[in-house]
């Protein structure tokens, strides 16, 4: 097929709609195909094929540069990357990367021949033949028997559930198809909960599958008739209570069932409240519970297993508007906390005397949590840990020496000196003079002083943070001279739960006053120069882009949308699709609510394109993307082919057999990056001399 010289142009075709008395035009709503989720539409397909063979075009000629940055990237992977090995019921287990194998291999060895690793899952094997594979759950029973294990081979993250006998391979029931999550076995290893997700890929049931009953269908365990609410299943850390969670962003409750009786009926922990979330550990026979209830930064609180109900929570731990409790993990001799104080991450461990004590950590700026410790009555934890020029790390701590052993650090075979770095982290003001953090980081030989290429990036939604943490692949782009900054603004949680609440609803445009703000800062402060700063998003991110460009075009001299949420208001209006109702709670409520509808269209990215001059934008879609479907990317692109006054590169890349996540072997997914880069690299003029070395 020859490779068209000019865009393609998508027809435009009068649609229209009138909500709260408002007439809004649609002229490419036919890209929506009305057999969604499946595309067959001839028209449809032509069209995406179009923009794909455009996209191509304009790659051809950037291929030994995109070969070039790949290499770079692949070259920074050990060849044979391998987990950390864990214990658990009687075994080790460890996930391998074989030498250039796109997908992981997982093993387990007997605690008592921990050299006699046996092949357990073979995910290259799974996904031979596959455009996509994901591997969605990994569950091996508590006797060690039995497997079970869900993949998505098209993206659409319906993930379906099979059930193995470990020894002989040999299936154990029927595939169930369209689950969702890890499923939970119970004591006894002869049951199982699963979530399943409806056609509109709405997780909204759980099951109970027995393998003692192989004629008898699943039984209902769960049903939640509220679309604007998902369920999800977890486990306590120690082992004794399957919690059954429902809610939305605002809200949510729990169920607890005993592990060694899935029969026993569910006990409710607290009824759901309107903006009440709560969430459930469990150990040395009382529920550990986190939540907001009393104030936004949420607390700690205990309470005995056999009266869990809010009248009887006793405070264990206080936050405070300076420390925002994000999560906890209960232990057979200590409590763990993970904090954030003044925007960083903080680790706060208790013992059974309540005596108190932070992990200290090496550096002033940096990213922590705890990692996998599966046993509940382990002295010692794991900690992942990285910053913006030390690689990811995992520690083994003791929990009460104090003290670090390190297990893993992420290997760069190409080589790395941190060194050769600098990372800073600075603040700018936004318009309304709230201060937003900036973390930066480039090569000790970049000057600062105006003229280095500036990539800044951010996400922005849903309370979830961008930590300073590390990029093998970013190492491409500092040794050609970039800086990278990432915006903490709000939107997400980075400085508290009000740093989210400040970028929701209809607060939402702070987020992208935010982003503006924080580019002129850099330009202001020499980091950069207007119309020479990349910048980068996905999803969410993708509609931060969006608004972005709408707000200030002059500033940016390429950008890369990921599968970009860009029709914010005809999506929200549309409650047939899965994210919809559950999202009114984050976005607002345009169907009942006026002012929702009128401020979501005073910023949706789609609805405020207007003629004029923009920058060179790259948008990415995935066929099967059940978050942000691809017709939103699609229409953006064909809206602004027809209105943009000016010559700049415009592209459309289609995923047509992946989703949201794009390409999902991990050399496949770097050449996409790789492209990504060269993208910038040819649209600011940065030349692609080869990079210095920080060997």
């Amino acid at each position: 097929m020859p490779q068209p010289s000019i865009p393609p142009v998508a027809t435009r075709k009068p649609h229209s709609f009138s909500h709260h008395g408002i007439q809004v035009d649609d002229p490419y709503a036919w890209l929506r195909d009305p057999g969604y989720p499946e595309v067959n539409d001839s028209e449809i397909l032509s069209y995406l094929k179009q923009e794909n063979s455009y996209f191509e075009n304009y790659m051809a000629p950037l291929a030994p540069v995109v070969e070039q940055i790949f290499e770079e990237l692949k070259a920074r992977q050990p060849d044979d990357d391998a987990s950390v090995p864990y214990l658990k019921n009687g075994f080790w287990y460890q996930w391998r990367f074989e030498k250039d194998a796109q997908y992981r291999r997982w093993y387990r060895a007997p605690e008592t021949t921990p050299q006699a690793w046996q092949l357990l899952l073979d995910e290259p094997a799974l996904a031979d033949g596959h455009e996509y594979f994901s591997l969605g759950a990994l569950a091996v029973s508590p006797d060690g028997r039995r497997l079970a294990y869900s993949i998505d081979v098209d993206g659409s993250e319906r993930y379906t559930l099979h059930i193995i006998d470990i020894q002989s391979r040999q299936p154990l029931s029927t595939p169930i198809p369209a689950t969702m999550g890890s499923p939970i076995w119970d004591a006894h290893s002869n049951n199982l909960f699963y979530v399943v997700v409806n056609e509109q890929w709405q997780p909204l049931e759980v099951y109970q599958h027995s393998l003692l009953d192989t004629e008898g269908e699943d039984r209902l365990v769960h049903k939640e008739t509220d679309t604007t609410l998902r369920v999800s299943l977890d486990l306590s850390q120690s082992e004794e209570w399957v919690i059954l969670n429902y809610g939305g962003h605002t809200s949510n409750a729990a169920f607890v069932i005993p592990r060694d009786d899935f029969n026993t009926p569910a006990k409710l922990i607290e009824p759901r409240r309107d903006d009440v979330e709560y969430y459930v550990d469990h150990g040395n026979g009382e529920f550990v519970i986190r939540s907001n209830v009393r104030q936004a930064n949420f607390d700690i609180y205990r309470v005995n297993e056999e009266q869990p109900g809010q009248s009887n929570w006793q405070t264990w731990v206080a936050g405070d508007e300076r420390h925002y409790i994000t999560g906890h993990v209960v232990f057979k001799s200590h409590l763990l906390v993970e904090e954030r104080i003044d925007g960083l991450d903080q680790i706060r461990v208790i013992d059974k005397q309540d005596n108190q004590h932070y992990v200290a950590f090496p550096e002033a700026t940096y990213e922590a949590g705890i990692g996998l410790t599966p046993s509940f009555d382990s002295p010692t934890v794991r900690i992942n840990y990285a910053s913006m020029v030390t690689p990811n790390t995992v520690f083994e701590y003791d929990l009460t020496k104090r003290s670090f052993t390190t297990l893993k650090v992420k290997q760069i075979p190409s080589g790395y000196d941190a060194s050769q770095f600098t990372t800073e982290r600075l603040t700018a003001t936004a318009r309304d003079g709230v201060e937003v953090p900036v973390s930066l980081v480039y090569h000790r030989d970049t000057p600062v002083d105006g003229r280095a290429p500036l990539y800044l990036y951010a996400y922005g939604a849903y309370g979830h943070a961008i930590a300073p943490g590390f990029s093998a692949a970013r190492i491409s782009l500092l040794e050609r001279g970039f800086i990278f900054a990432i915006a903490h603004i709000r939107g997400g949680d980075d400085l508290g739960y009000h740093w989210y609440t400040d970028g929701k609803l209809d607060k939402r445009t702070n987020t992208f006053n935010d982003f503006v703000d924080v580019a002129k800062h850099l330009i202001q402060n020499n980091y950069a120069t207007a119309g020479n700063i990349a910048i980068a998003g996905g999803s969410a991110g993708g509609e931060l882009m969006g608004a972005v460009v709408n707000q200030a075009p002059e500033l940016w001299g390429a950008v890369a949308s990921h599968v970009p949420f860009v029709d914010v208001l005809n999506t929200m209006l549309d409650e047939t699709l899965p994210l919809t109702p559950p999202e009114w709670a984050e976005w607002g409520n345009p169907i009942t609510d006026q002012a929702a509808f009128e401020f979501i269209r005073s910023y949706s990215p789609y609805d405020q394109l207007r003629p004029g001059a923009y920058p060179p934008i790259m948008v990415t879609a995935g066929l099967n993307d059940p978050r942000v479907t691809y017709w939103e990317p699609a229409k953006y692109v064909a809206k602004l082919r027809t209105l943009k006054q000016d010559s700049t590169t415009l592209l459309l890349k289609t995923n047509m057999g992946a989703g949201h996540g794009g390409q999902s072997g991990r050399f496949d997914a770097l050449k996409e990056l790789a492209e990504e880069y060269a993208f910038f690299l040819h649209e600011l003029g940065v030349s692609n001399q080869a990079p210095t070395t920080s060997a």
